[in-house]
C-alpha cells in the first residue's frame, strides 16, 4: 500500500482578486491560511483519515487524489516523475499550494511455515 506525503510549498494571497471581489474589512485585513505553514509536512494513507493540524477544507480539496495515489493510479500529465502532483486548496482568495508525492511502503511478510 502507498502513503502519500502533502508537503506545504506556499501559502498566499490573491490581492489582485481580493481587491476587486471583496468588500470591507475582510479586503483589508485577509491573510494566508492560519491553518497550515509553508513547509509543514504530513504522512498519510488516507485510511487513517486526515492528519493531526491539517487544514479540513484542503483535505477534502485533496482527498480524491490521495485516494488515487494510494491506489497506485497517477493523472497522466499532471502527474511528474516519481508520482509527484502540485494542487492547490479550492480557497479562490488565499489558497494554498500543496506537493503530494507518493510513498513506497515497504512491506516485509515474515511467515512461519507450520511444520
Amino acid at each position: 500500500m502507498n502513503k502519500v506525503k502533502i508537503t506545504v510549498l506556499q501559502t498566499s494571497v490573491n490581492r489582485e482578486l481580493v481587491a476587486k471581489h471583496v468588500d470591507g474589512d475582510r479586503a483589508r485585513t485577509l491573510e494566508p491560511c492560519n491553518v497550515l505553514k509553508e513547509g509543514q509536512e504530513f504522512v498519510t494513507d488516507v485510511i487513517g483519515g486526515m492528519p493531526a493540524g491539517f487544514c479540513a477544507w484542503a483535505w477534502g480539496d485533496l482527498e480524491k487524489i490521495l485516494v488515487a495515489f494510494m491506489a497506485g493510479g497517477d493523472f497522466g500529465e499532471w502527474t511528474h516523475e516519481g508520482g509527484t502532483m502540485i494542487l492547490c486548496c479550492t480557497d479562490g482568495e488565499r489558497p494554498v499550494y500543496f506537493k503530494l508525492e507518493k510513498l513506497a511502503v515497504e512491506q516485509a511478510c515474515r511467515c512461519r511455515r507450520a511444520d
